[in-house]
């Protein structure tokens, strides 16, 4: 294995959505791409944007946003394992194409700037 291969790491996530979520999460500096199955953002320890290996992006926003963005875009709410993520909009196929950069850039800002106000969750200590 060439050092370049293992300084990488291997995401679930296909290329090309990984392409997208990383420039879907240029719109603010400083944010970082991590996870290594899923990819997601997180900022104070609180996730706000989620790629899951299959493709499907998950966007946290609040209540006001979260309910343009199930109009606007005829979405529905995020199910992980079975459960509803009551904070998450799935983000239908269809949106994802590189023509709604921009827009979705939008929510993810706001959903950022949500994020970032809630408690911070504390940072686990290594041992």
């Amino acid at each position: 294995m060439s050092p370049q291969s293992k300084a990488k790491k291997k995401s679930g996530v296909p290329e090309e959505k990984l392409a997208l979520f990383d420039e879907l999460i240029a719109v603010r500096p400083g944010i970082e791409r991590k996870g290594a199955n899923n990819a997601y953002a997180a900022v104070n320890g609180n996730m706000f944007l989620l790629m899951q290996a299959d493709g499907v992006l998950a966007i946290r926003l609040p209540e006001d946003a979260r309910e343009e963005f199930l109009k606007k875009y005829k979405a529905k709410l995020h199910e992980a394992y079975g459960a509803v993520m009551k904070e998450y909009v799935a983000v239908p196929e269809g949106v994802l194409v590189a023509g709604k950069v921009k827009d979705l850039q939008k929510y993810i800002a706001m959903s950022y700037d949500y994020t970032k106000v809630l408690r911070p969750k504390p940072t686990k200590k290594s041992r």
